[in-house]
């Protein structure tokens, strides 16, 4: 890692300086057009100023550009910094022929491989920028591991031994540690003693805590909510769960990518046949021509010769084929952030184009990612009762106040949801008698609250506090969990719970697959939860996986690239990482920094699902400004080219000097940069087509919020 970090310190210094020059360069031209006014600059617009400004170019900041191009020509393996570096290299050497021998009548362009040396070296810094980040950002997932542990020593049939704190590297094999309630567990292990809830969602996505018993498995990182617990570790210290994640992570990141640029392609042949052509014309018109077409008059043939095979390389120099891909991927990266859309890199676009695979995860992704009260079921006629009266029926308002009511003392999440419910129908706060609040891990709480004794919790916790079902019949939800509450020997109510979907998940599916995208979903959670959420969204329930681990995420995505499928990942946690970062794109929702905006190629930063849609739309559109870009480039070099090479010269006397050669390759980079500039307005346009009729995720929206607004009035009736 800081071999990398030094690798793009060098890199911002090169790009520094060879914005510096080019500045210093356009200063120079402004002083020519400023005349007399600008006197005491006039020097900078001299020929050999130009001329010491293009060789600190070269031999500064466009040294390494240019010797790996030179390199990979050597190698018999030319790409785009063969051409750029050949395109720098020939306009210097011609523009230094102009000045160096005035009488060829040649003009100068030094400004030309100061130009493109510029722009070139900016695309490799903000693309190499965005590479180290997301390498170096996924070691920090480590620094989320306790660096102590509480070791259980000493222990014998006499006595319970005693506590050491000692450093979480030195546990061994069968060592016993302590767990109390708020920490996070500090190695991978087996629990041989207590009892308490733990929430392991960052590997597991799920939002609910696990009851953990003796001889339940714990993952180290995970977080214990309300028991203390002992624990044997399994792993030596350093092994752990999210040690293995990482590792995952690392191989996938390091993989060899295929080259997807169109540029580098082609940019073997072209530079070539460049080479081969520039030779071919200097040939022709100092041996052969003279003879063949004897009545032409130009002079020495070498001259002439020479003229025509440096217009060819002028000609041909890549200025437009270098701007081509780096411009467009610049706009089209900065459109994403001005829309919410972290992009990083230029490759991230081509390969996102691409795609016609999406696999998401469930919890967090197509739904919010915490439970909420989707309903309460009562028994008894839902007359007005005194809540103090212990026999009689019972009201939703009246369930949901008193399980609020014990409910303020705990952290769990089904806790905390009860309690948020109460707040938004706005009921007044119930106070527990003091020292009647007990709770127990994975069953439930109780308290009494004025006379009356409140349990909430399962169905065997309610029970053992005295509550009586009586033939109550309770549906099983196939959704996230169920709470039972009883008043003194009486069931209540119940409480159910579940994940909300996001509102505009089934527009996002559904557009996708009217788009010929495949679409799956991938879930810890169990099956039947699995289905309702595939079923709601729209999901076929052949493409939904339930119970997948983090490693069978990645395992699932890696098959289906097997299958020559361009996936990507859309995914909110730790547990998605390893998939995120082997799929082709790996899109994580931005509602917080973790994991997944780390590895992820594309970070969706509004954390809406619908910037999904935004993001593919955008990377089709900039992959079809960069393949313009390169048609222009392409075709202006195949009518520039034989111009160049004397073509029209025996016909109508026209030859290309290496002057206008040079106007005719900055046009054709201005023709580039226009047309990716009006990347703006295509993409404007496209997000005005795709939202200016009502969509299912509009109406959803509206739909949203009338029920927020009934909510705090009451619970609907359906409810």
């Amino acid at each position: 890692m800081e071999e990398k970090r030094d690798r793009l310190k060098r890199s911002g210094r090169e790009l520094a300086v060879s914005w510096a020059l080019c500045a210093v360069c356009l200063l120079g031209h402004a002083a020519h057009f400023l005349g007399d006014k600008a006197s005491s600059i006039h020097v900078l617009h001299s020929t050999g100023f130009h001329l010491s400004l293009s060789l600190l170019t070269l031999i500064g900041p466009g040294r390494s550009l240019i010797i790996e191009g030179l390199r990979n020509l050597v190698k018999g393996t030319p790409n785009m910094s063969t051409l750029v570096g050949l395109g720098a290299l020939s306009s210097f050497s011609v523009s230094t022929l102009a000045a160096l021998v005035p009488k060829l009548g040649w003009k100068a362009f030094f400004e030309e491989p100061i130009m493109l040396i510029a722009f070139v070296l900016l695309g490799r810094n903000l693309e190499q920028r965005a590479k180290i980040k997301a390498t170096s950002d996924m070691t920090g997932l480590l620094n989320i591991l306790p660096s102590k542990a509480r070791l259980l020593v000493d222990v014998s049939s006499e006595n319970f031994g005693s506590i050491v704190e000692v450093p979480c590297s030195s546990l061994s094999v069968g060592d016993h540690i302590v767990i109390l309630p708020g920490d996070r567990v500090p190695a991978d292990g087996i629990v041989r003693a207590g009892r308490s809830t733990v929430d392991e969602s960052s590997f597991t996505g799920e939002p609910l805590p696990v009851t953990k018993l003796p001889g339940s498995q714990i993952a180290a990182g995970s977080i214990n909510v309300n028991g203390s617990l002992t624990v044997e570790v399994g792993r030596p210290g350093g092994e752990t769960a999210i040690g293995d994640i990482v590792r995952l992570v690392e191989e996938a990141q390091t993989r060899e990518a295929p080259v997807q640029r169109l540029a580098d392609k082609v940019s073997g042949h072209f530079t070539y046949g460049v080479m081969s052509l520039s030779a071919a014309t200097f040939v022709f018109w100092n041996s052969f021509a003279a003879r063949i077409l004897p009545t032409l008059s130009q002079g020495s043939p070498l001259s002439l010769a020479l003229q025509l095979s440096c217009s060819v390389l002028v000609v041909a120099c890549p200025c437009a084929l270098g701007l081509a891909t780096p411009t467009a991927v610049l706009i089209g990266t900065s459109l994403g952030a001005t829309r919410g859309l972290l992009l990083r890199g230029g490759s991230v676009l081509e390969k996102f184009s691409m795609v016609d695979t999406v696999v998401f995860d469930k919890t967090g992704t197509l739904t919010v990612g915490k439970p909420v009260v989707k309903k309460v079921l009562t028994f008894g006629s839902h007359q007005e009762t005194n809540l103090r009266n212990s026999k009689g029926s019972w009201t939703e308002p009246e369930v949901l106040q008193l399980a609020a009511g014990v409910e303020l003392n705990t952290v769990h999440p089904i806790g905390k949801a009860i309690v948020q419910a109460a707040q938004a129908r706005i009921l007044p706060k119930l106070k527990v008698v003091d020292g009647t609040y007990t709770e127990e891990p994975g069953s439930g709480a109780v308290a009494v609250i004025g006379n009356q004794r409140v349990s909430v919790g399962s169905l065997e916790w309610v029970q053992r506090h005295g509550v009586s079902i009586d033939g109550k019949m309770v549906d099983e939800p196939k959704i996230e969990s169920i709470v039972y509450v009883g008043v003194d020997d009486e069931l209540a109510g119940v409480i159910y719970f579940e994940d909300q979907i996001r509102e505009d998940a089934s527009d996002v599916v559904s557009s996708l697959s009217s788009d010929g995208v495949d679409v799956y979903m991938l879930s810890g959670d169990k099956r039947t939860t699995a289905e309702h959420v595939a079923s709601v969204v729209g999901i076929p329930s052949e493409r939904v996986f339930s119970g997948f681990k983090p490693d069978q995420k990645k395992q699932f995505v890696s098959q289906l690239q097997k299958k020559k499928k361009t996936v990507a990942m859309v995914g909110d946690g730790i547990n998605d990482a390893a998939a995120l970062a082997s799929s082709d794109v790996g899109v994580a929702m931005g509602g917080d920094v973790g994991a997944a905006s780390e590895v992820s190629s594309v970070v969706l930063m509004g954390n809406r699902l619908s910037q999904l849609l935004d993001a593919l739309e955008l990377s089709r559109l900039t992959m079809k400004t960069v393949r313009q870009n390169l048609w222009w480039a392409f075709a202006y070099n195949i009518v520039g080219i034989p111009i160049a090479a004397g073509v029209m010269l025996p016909f109508a006397g026209i030859t290309l000097t290496p002057s206008i050669a040079g106007a005719l390759m900055g046009l054709s980079s201005v023709g580039v940069m226009t047309n990716s500039l009006l990347l703006r307005l295509r993409f404007g346009s496209a997000r005005k087509a795709s939202s200016g009729m009502p969509t299912k995720s509009n109406i959803q929206k509206n739909i949203g919020r009338d029920n927020q607004i009934q909510q705090s009035k009451g619970f609907s009736r359906a409810a």
